[in-house]
C-alpha cells in the first residue's frame, strides 16, 4: 500500500513548522525519519493522523486522499504506534489488543469471535500471547511496546506509523522491537518511523528521510544518503562513518574517540 505527501505546509498558530513537505514511500519498506528535535517529526506524524488540521498539501494512502476518508476509513489504512503508552486502567493485554479492532465491528455492536481471533493473531504475531491474561499495568516496557505493535496489527492497516519506538527502552529489547518492525515491511507494511539513532538507520531502513528546519533535506537508501556530513549538519556533531563487514555494517563513531585511539596506536 503506497503512501505519498505532496506539497504539506504545516502550522501551530501563526508559526509554521513544516514547509513544502513532499516525499512518497513504498510498500514493503521501513523509512527512518531522522532530524534534531522541534524540526517537525512529530508535526509530520500529527497531520498525517489527522490531529493537526493546520497545514495544506495533499496525503495520499492507496491513491485515496485521506482528507475525504472518515475516521473509521483512515483506521483502515493507517496505525499508530506511540513513542510509549501508559494505561490508566489495568486492562488484560488481549483488551488492549482488542480495543483496536473496533474498525472492525458494525453499528454498537461489541467485538465477536472474528475480533478475538484478530486479536490473539496479532500477539501470536509479535510473540506476546503468554501475556493475553496479565494486566497491562504489569508488563515491561519492552512488552507494552510489543503490545503497541500487536494493537496496530490487529488493526489490520497496512501503513504503520511509529514514533521513536525504541527510545524507552533497554538494548536488548531495541534489538527485539527493530527486528520485528524490519520483519513487518519485509512482509508487505509501508512503514513510517522516527528515530534519534543513525545506527537503526543504517542496520534496519530501506530508506531515511532527513527533516532540516521544517523541510525535507535529503531522501534515499542510508548507506547513499546518510554521510558524515549530513549527520553533522543536523547534529551538529563530528562523526566518522565506518564500513564492517564488506560494508554490509556501517557505525557512526564520534571522530573525538577516533582521533584519540589514532594518538594511543601511534605511541
Amino acid at each position: 500500500m503506497g503512501f505519498k505527501i505532496t506539497g504539506m505546509d504545516a502550522f501551530y498558530g501563526n508559526h509554521q513548522v513544516l514547509s513544502d513537505i513532499s516525499f512518497s514511500l513504498k510498500s514493503g519498506r521501513l523509512t527512518c525519519v531522522l532530524g534534531p528535535n522541534g524540526v517537525g517529526k512529530s508535526t509530520l506524524f500529527q497531520c498525517i493522523l489527522g490531529l493537526n488540521k493546520q497545514h495544506t498539501g495533499e496525503i495520499y494512502v492507496d491513491g485515496m486522499n485521506i482528507e475525504r476518508l472518515n475516521i473509521r476509513q483512515r483506521a483502515e489504512k493507517i496505525a499508530y504506534i506511540p513513542q510509549s503508552h501508559q494505561a490508566v486502567f489495568a486492562y488484560k493485554v488481549q483488551d488492549i489488543v482488542l480495543m483496536s479492532t473496533e474498525a472492525t465491528i458494525e453499528g454498537l455492536n461489541g467485538p465477536k469471535r472474528k475480533q478475538r481471533e484478530m486479536a490473539m493473531h496479532a500477539m501470536e504475531r509479535v510473540g506476546i500471547s503468554h501475556l493475553a491474561e496479565r494486566k497491562y499495568t504489569q508488563i515491561s516496557g519492552g512488552e507494552r511496546q510489543l503490545v503497541m505493535i500487536a494493537r496496530a496489527l490487529a488493526q489490520q492497516a497496512k501503513v504503520l506509523i511509529m514514533d521513536e519506538p525504541t527510545s524507552n527502552l533497554d538494548y536488548g529489547n531495541q534489538i527485539r522491537i527493530m527486528s520485528q518492525i524490519k520483519q513487518l515491511a519485509e512482509e508487505g507494511y509501508t512503514i513510517l518511523q522516527s528515530s534519534h539513532q543513525p545506527e537503526q538507520a543504517f542496520l534496519y531502513a530501506d530508506e531515511i528521510l532527513v527533516l532540516w528546519k521544517g523541510r525535507v533535506l535529503v531522501q534515499g537508501p542510508p548507506k547513499e544518503v546518510l554521510t558524515q556530513e549530513i549527520i553533522q549538519k543536523i547534529y551538529g556533531v563530528d562523526v566518522e562513518i565506518k564500513s564492517l563487514n564488506n560494508d554490509r555494517i556501517r557505525v557512526c563513531i564520534p571522530s573525538c574517540l577516533c582521533e584519540k585511539r589514532s594518538k594511543e596506536g601511534k605511541q
